[in-house]
This record gives C-alpha cells, structure tokens and sequence, in this order.
C-alpha cells in the first residue's frame, strides 16, 4: 500500500471508488466490455446486498459511489468484481486491472449528491458526449426517468420498493 494511503472501511459512510484498467489503456471501450461489467456489477451487488448509489462505466476507468456491504469489506467487494469481470474480459492480456483503487469517504447529502453530479458529468468533461443522458453507461438514466437498468441503483425509487427490515422495539 502506497505511503500515508488511509481507507476508512466500516466508517458507516459511502465509498467513492475510482479504479482503472491496466496502465489506463480503453479495455472498456467496446459497448459488448461494458455491458459484461454492467452484469457482473449487478450479480456482485446482489450477492453481497451493497447499493450503488451512481456509476460510470469511461473507456479507461470506473468511477462508483456504494455504501459498505454488510458482510464484507469494500476491498473485498472490489476484489470480487475485478476478478470475475477480469476472467471474462481479460483476454490474451496479462492483466486487465490496475491493483490499486482510490476511495474517499462521502458523508452528508451535499457531499453525496456533488460526488453523484461528478460521476455522471465525467462522459461530458471527457467529450465523449454533449450532456450525460446521451451517455448510457452510468447510473444518469435511471435518476433522470427513474427507470431501473441492469444495475440497480440505490434511490428513493429503489428504497420504496425493497422489503422493509424487521424493527427491533427498543426496550
């Protein structure tokens, strides 16, 4: 781990996570890459009942906002994606992932919706599009029409329609 890198796992707050393909080259590029990642993102969400909050998915790198899983570490979470989208896209490559990821804290709903506006303006910024909703691989669509994609993203749509938790009456 690089010199005075500090993560803050089981801190009860978001995960700004950004993590790029090997030496940062565009192994994402294809449409058919993303809609691999897109998949296994959601199987490994599923999995370990983590919620994403906002993704995009640039030709190069990763940009996620997700809360801690309840059983498992983020790292652990983040290790389990690369992983299998790695054994499926990685091809003739002798790796398909950078090992290192940045995360950063997010606490507060400034803070959570600034990192969101960053995450689906980053397609933009990068000229790949003119305005985020001509971009569909990030999570812009779903807050813009509150339609659900293959990734299911954690809004005020999505807590409505989960099961509520059983309270515990305090004593």
């Amino acid at each position: 781990m690089p010199y005075g890198l500090k993560r803050f796992q089981k801190a009860e707050a978001l995960h700004f996570i950004t993590f790029s393909c090997f030496h940062r080259l565009p192994f994402l590029e294809m449409p058919e890459c993303k809609e691999t990642f897109e998949a296994v993102l959601e199987q490994t969400r599923a999995r370990h009942q983590a919620r994403v909050y906002a993704y995009v998915l640039m030709p190069e790198h990763i940009h996620l906002l997700i809360n801690e899983p309840p059983l498992i570490l983020v790292a652990q979470f983040l290790k389990a994606l690369k992983q299998i989208t790695s054994r499926k896209l990685r091809g003739d490559r002798p790796q398909f992932w950078q090992e290192r990821y940045f995360d950063s804290n997010i606490r507060g709903e400034s803070a959570r919706s600034e990192v969101i506006r960053y995450i689906h303006r980053n397609p933009v910024k990068r000229g790949l599009v003119a305005s985020p909703e001509q971009y569909q691989w990030s999570s812009f669509n779903h807050y813009a029409t509150g339609i659900r994609g293959v990734v299911e993203i954690e809004s005020g749509g999505t807590a409505r329609t989960r099961s509520p938790l059983i309270a515990i009456k305090p004593r």
